[in-house]
């Protein structure tokens, strides 16, 4: 039997991955003194409620090499295969984890792919996994067109503050604060594992038609779905839906996004993420 592992910042809830048959591996959210078990013991509206209220600002860690143990040797006990599509390594210690989990069990069937994405594109690549699974492709196979899909995920996002950037480092106060001041909307991606910023705009409306040109330019291939994503709040992404529809886009389904990206942009935050052809 082929299963699927993913760890929780592919945003599956746990009632999704226990619907799919997918072992769910946490990582941790750590806001001030308290520590979470991501998805377990925290929603995504929970852990915005605390992000936006809290004045700590929140770490997420990996799982342990043990967390991926107890899973590792179910699997090799009952003689199954195992695929385990994590966390970009880029972003997160998750992959040198299971990795360590692995050499410990130190069994064949346990294959690990390092996503280089987050958040849906997991989502993505573990739903065309199962489908390969479903069509009888042997493990191994699946692995290498999963290793094949994963450069093509595409993410664009527009981040509606610049205080969580800020925050977490990646523009400065100065910048932060100009920004807040003209309305300046970044947008950004996850390109080659890690989060960046392509591009800044005046304003909702013209980042909108700055996101539609990124779609344009990296055009969709309409065998694998295209999700809008938000992360607290959906009006933005309500109107960005909107225009995707005018641009002669479809959006399967409207995914909310969690703590690993979410700590980066904060609330109101939307986009889109699908494979591009």
């Amino acid at each position: 039997m082929i299963r699927f592992l993913v760890d929780t910042s592919s945003d599956y809830t746990v009632e999704e991955a226990k619907e799919q048959g997918l072992e769910l591996v946490p990582l941790h959210i750590t806001m001030g003194e308290a520590d979470y078990r991501d998805a377990y013991d925290l929603t995504k509206d929970g852990f915005y409620e605390m992000l936006t209220t809290s004045e700590a600002f929140p770490k997420t860690s990996q799982p342990t090499p043990q967390d991926y143990v107890d899973i590792f040797e179910d699997v090799q006990e009952k003689g199954d295969e195992l695929i385990c599509i994590l966390l970009s390594s880029k972003l997160s210690g998750t992959f040198q984890s299971a990795t360590l989990a692995k050499s410990i069990v130190d069994y064949d069937g346990i294959y690990l792919i390092d996503s280089l994405s987050a958040t849906h594109g997991i989502r993505i690549m573990t739903d065309y996994g199962k489908q390969l699974a479903e069509e009888g492709k042997s493990a191994a196979e699946i692995v290498d067109a999963l290793e094949h899909m994963k450069s093509k995920i595409k993410v664009v996002a527009v981040v509606d503050t610049l205080e969580y950037l800020c925050k977490g480092g990646r523009v400065s106060r100065t910048t932060a604060a100009i920004g807040e001041v003209a309305k300046v909307k970044p947008m950004i991606t996850v390109a080659e594992g890690e989060v960046a910023v392509i591009g800044k705009s005046m304003g909702k409306n013209k980042a909108i038609s700055n996101a539609l040109k990124q779609i344009e330019s990296n055009e969709p291939d309409q065998n694998f779905p295209m999700y809008s994503l938000w992360t607290y709040g959906t009006e933005n992404c309500e109107v960005f839906e909107s225009r995707l529809n005018a641009a002669g886009y479809e959006a399967k389904d409207r995914l909310q996004v969690g703590a690993t990206i979410g700590t980066h942009v904060g609330s109101g935050a939307f986009g889109v993420i699908y494979v591009t052809k």
